[in-house]
């Protein structure tokens, strides 16, 4: 009698199909392909994301003082006021001009030699207000040249207002914050408001 198929037996599985060895395994299942496309997305993202923060926010473009017209401060985190004062002291401009948003905002005495010290309350109080001050302040007085002291997560946002109010040479110093969770607070605020900057708030 020749031979057939088999047939099944209630309650008994068959026996895999063995494979040979060297045999490429079969496609993945769709599920499982789609988790791993989306994983491999997710993290070429999050890469993306720390790359373009460190770039715009923690390693910015750093820019050596030359003699300029004026130096201006925008207010904020401490360690600004020491380097545009000692700036100044050096003779790298004739100017000093500090922001001060509030009272309770540091302006240094007028008794630094050879050098006007200007303190500025900017409208609105922001770094939109800063550059438009800047811009305004630049065009009355002839001012060609700045150095503009901020912080080092600022300074991208900085560059970006002032280049819609001012059109001469601008030099940006930053400095850093002085501990982790400033960094990181700082940053996250930098983003928040540098995508206002772009999409809200487009002019000087």
């Amino acid at each position: 009698m020749p031979a057939g198929p088999t047939a099944a037996l209630p309650g008994v599985r068959e026996a895999p199909t063995p494979v040979a060895p060297g045999t490429p395994p079969g496609p993945a299942p769709r599920g499982l392909r789609r988790r791993r496309l989306l994983r491999s997305t997710a993290g070429l993202l999050i890469v993306g994301f720390l790359l373009t923060t460190a770039k715009l926010y923690v390693f910015p473009k750093r820019d050596a003082p030359v003699p300029v017209d004026a130096i201006v401060m925008f207010a904020g985190s401490a360690g600004r006021l020491d380097l545009a004062v000692t700036l100044a002291r050096n003779g790298y401009a004739p100017v000093l001009a500090v922001s001060q948003p509030t009272p309770s905002d540091p302006c240094p005495p007028d008794t630094i030699p050879g050098v006007e010290v200007l303190c500025f309350h900017p409208k609105p109080l922001t770094t939109q207000g800063e550059a438009r001050w800047t811009g305004a302040t630049a065009r009355a007085r002839g001012w060609r040249s700045i150095i503009v002291i901020t912080s080092t997560p600022q300074d991208t946002r900085a560059r970006l207002r002032l280049s819609r109010c001012y059109d001469g040479s601008v030099r940006v110093m930053g400095v850093d914050p002085p501990n982790r969770p400033t960094w990181a607070y700082m940053v996250a605020y930098e983003w928040a408001a540098t995508l206002k900057a772009l999409t809200l708030q487009r002019s000087c």
